[in-house]
């Protein structure tokens, strides 16, 4: 199913971070790798420049391990992990889907990624 490029809104719990991003959904991932194993986030990779962070950097927290290529973004108040800044493409944001507001993501097909392995 070919989905129109659209421009959704999003944010953490308290509302405290907002941005948006522009995306087709081409396709949705899981990741097994130590992190996102226990964030249980479904994921959407956008380029940066379909990115933007609409209000709430100061509320931001940075968590970066192993490699730290990788940036999490996690809310300080709610703690909510809303996108993270991917490390095999540091220019794509992985944007937690849970977060959009008004989204759906039945029907979009899932690929779990494996990120375990990484070295």
């Amino acid at each position: 199913m070919i989905r129109p490029e659209l421009r959704y809104e999003g944010s953490c719990h308290c509302g405290e971070v907002r941005f948006a991003v522009t995306t087709d959904f081409p396709e949705l991932t899981t990741c097994d790798c130590s992190i996102c194993a226990r964030k249980n986030a479904l994921m959407v990779k956008v380029h940066e420049s379909a990115f933007e962070l609409l209000s709430g950097a100061d509320s931001l927290s940075e968590y970066q391990f192993h490699t730290h290529t990788a940036r999490h973004f996690f809310c300080k108040t709610c703690g909510i992990y809303p996108f993270h800044r991917k490390r095999v493409t540091p220019d794509h944001f992985g944007i937690n889907v849970f977060c959009l507001h008004d989204f759906d993501p039945a029907g979009i097909a899932v690929r779990a990624t494996v990120g375990k392995g990484m070295a």
